[in-house]
């Protein structure tokens, strides 16, 4: 039995696990197959305020876990399998562990970024493919870029990639963008965007100093050609890791965690909610820490009315 249970890690999860340790409510962490998230793949951040320096991803990570259990929290690298918040203690079965019980849940796995599964991306990722633009369009000042998709996001990034690039070349495997009309308009208006249209990528292809640029096959005549390049940034959507939750939890259409708005709750009372697994707009590592914050400090306000343990029997959990 424990107090709390966090499940997943990266910045939301970390900052609530460190409230939570600093609380003296001493929670397990589950950190699932990528203890850190998805800053762990990610090389130097320059935006986390506090480090003016910047700090590579996984210091940061490593900084905050250690930061939690100096206060206490339990960490266990292991993968939840399933859940059953049908009444309290909560249940949470760990792979390797068997069932586990606690009287709150904090839930922090985080989104993944879509890929597309081409020869030369996943490994190098960080090494001039991106899923970020925010994060990471600082670091291709006068460079050329390719952004692949053709919704809403695609053409948000593509925006906002043109104040450091000096060319964005969209690609879509379609002729048709999905994005909607005024994001179209916005894109086709900026000089620096270009288009290429109607081509499916093959090939993340490098050199020996990095991303050299994207192969592509023309969808109407099948050759291929490269689209030069030092970086691609990948936007095809976000994937919210919820598939665990067996539907127990309210989500939007697409699957992300429905909070109360101004807070971290649930459709159920105890399980809480926090960073990218909620959060479909902002996507950033200070708003998930952020929000982990909340989780934290709304589960400790929870716990306060409706604790049904005795606790000072399990003094060592």
């Amino acid at each position: 039995m424990y107090k709390s249970i966090v499940i997943g890690t990266g910045p939301a999860g970390l900052t609530a696990a460190i409230y939570l340790a600093r609380a003296n409510l001493k929670p397990l962490v589950i950190e699932g197959m990528q203890p850190g998230g998805q800053l762990t793949t990610t090389t130097e951040v320059e935006n986390f305020p506090g480090f003016p320096q910047g700090i590579m991803g996984p210091e940061l990570m490593d900084n905050m876990r250690q930061q939690a259990e100096r206060f206490g929290a339990e960490f266990k690298s292991a993968w939840v399998e399933s859940v059953d918040f049908s009444q309290r203690p909560f249940k949470v079965n760990v792979e390797g562990m068997g069932e586990l019980l606690a009287e709150s849940i904090i839930i922090s796995t985080g989104a993944s970024a879509k890929y597309l599964g081409i020869p030369g991306e996943q490994e190098n990722v960080g090494r001039g493919v991106s899923t970020c633009a925010t994060c990471d369009g600082f670091f291709f000042r006068g460079k050329r870029i390719i952004v692949i998709g053709g919704g809403d996001s695609a053409m948000e990034e593509a925006s906002f990639l043109t104040r450091f690039a000096s060319s964005v070349t969209v690609v879509n495997r379609r002729t048709e963008l999905r994005a909607s009309k005024i994001m179209q308009d916005r894109a086709r208006e900026n000089e620096k965007i270009e288009w290429a249209l109607d081509r499916t990528p093959v090939e993340v292809v490098t050199s020996d100093i990095g991303v050299k640029g994207l192969k592509v096959r023309n969808n109407e005549t099948g050759e291929e050609e490269l689209i030069e390049a030092e970086g691609v940034f990948v936007a095809i959507g976000h994937t919210p890791n919820t598939g665990f939750l067996g539907n127990q939890i309210t989500t939007d259409p697409t699957g992300y965690i429905v909070v109360k708005p101004g807070t971290t709750e649930t459709n159920i009372p105890g399980v809480f909610a926090c960073g990218d697994v909620q959060d479909t707009r902002y996507r950033q590592a200070i708003t998930a820490a952020g929000t982990g914050c909340m989780a934290a400090m709304d589960c400790e306000k929870y716990l306060e009315g409706h604790m049904v343990h005795d606790w000072s029997e399990t003094l060592d959990k």
